[in-house]
């Protein structure tokens, strides 16, 4: 059945104004957080994978960074053993930390892999011991204690930071046929894994390539004013402006930080976009509007 009048000036619209972003980004990296509800809604998780495919077909690199708190999670509650969280970062001791690989450089990984697989890319899952990828240290944690006077140390265990991202292993995959998708995890000096968060290393990752753009999925449209609407455009100057006034906390702190450290390191742009919406990706690389917070 043909295409109606409407549908058919709209089908053109999309595409045409697609291709001066096509020629703009070919040959370029884009570093994709991938997380949230687009992990978990099977036509998000589809519609995600053809996306990076797309990306990879018409010439522009994807690599693509995910988290998996969640199927962490639900693992470390089959087997009997609750998550402890402080201010947000989930308690890893040995046992955990050994969970934390399985699920993120195993079960999540592969998934993510196979996914690109069976629409038509072709995709290698990394972690951050493969090819010495993500050098970490032990994250040191402060906080002030009133009894004391001095701050008090908290010891998270297993929870690391990036101290060097060795980029060989995903150039000559970037630059390849292939999509490298990454697992956040991290190995020190003495040779220890470290659970390192994913937005932080998706940044480093964008910064250490010289990405054309940084790409962060959450949950939320992106960044809101304190009246709900969306925010775009942003520099460091607003940002700090933002930070001061209240407008950006909790959660959303350190993905405008993360978004903003990588800006600053020479990353061209940082975007946080609503992974709930189908294609956002696409979407926000190829439209004039996109779809979420712009920090340049």
């Amino acid at each position: 059945m043909p295409l109606d009048p409407q549908t058919s000036r709209d089908f053109a619209r999309v595409l045409s104004e697609a291709l001066p972003y096509i020629q703009r980004f070919r040959g370029k990296t884009i570093v994709i957080k991938y997380g949230g509800n687009a992990m978990t809604e099977e036509a998000l998780k589809r519609g995600f994978a053809r996306d990076v495919v797309l990306l990879k077909l018409v010439g522009i690199n994807p690599v693509v960074v995910h988290g998996g708190g969640p199927q962490i999670g639900r693992l470390l509650e089959q087997i009997g053993k609750q998550s402890e969280f402080i201010e947000g970062m989930r308690v890893t001791d040995r046992e955990t930390m050994d969970v934390v690989e399985m699920v993120l450089g195993g079960l999540v990984n592969k998934e993510i892999v196979n996914l690109i697989h069976s629409h038509g890319g072709n995709a290698v899952g990394l972690t951050g011991k493969d090819g010495n990828l993500i050098r970490a240290t032990k994250l040191e944690m402060t906080r002030s204690n009133p009894a004391l006077n001095v701050p008090e140390i908290i010891d998270l265990g297993h929870v690391g930071e990036v101290a060097t991202i060795n980029t060989a292993v995903v150039e000559m995959l970037d630059q390849g046929e292939f999509i490298p998708v990454i697992a956040p995890i991290g190995v020190g000096e003495d040779g220890a894994s470290y659970n390192i968060n994913a937005d932080l290393v998706a940044g480093k990752v964008a910064e250490a390539l010289g990405a054309e753009k940084l790409i962060l999925l959450t949950n939320t449209l992106g960044l809101l004013d304190q009246q709900g609407e969306l925010m775009t455009g942003l520099n460091s100057d607003l940002v700090d402006q933002l930070i001061a006034d209240g407008t950006i906390h909790g959660g959303m702190l350190p993905k405008i930080q993360t978004a903003l450290d990588a800006v600053k390191a020479g990353v061209n742009s940082a975007h946080i976009i609503d992974g709930r919406i189908k294609h956002a990706v696409m979407l926000e690389i190829f439209s004039d509007q996109g779809i979420g917070t712009l920090i340049q």
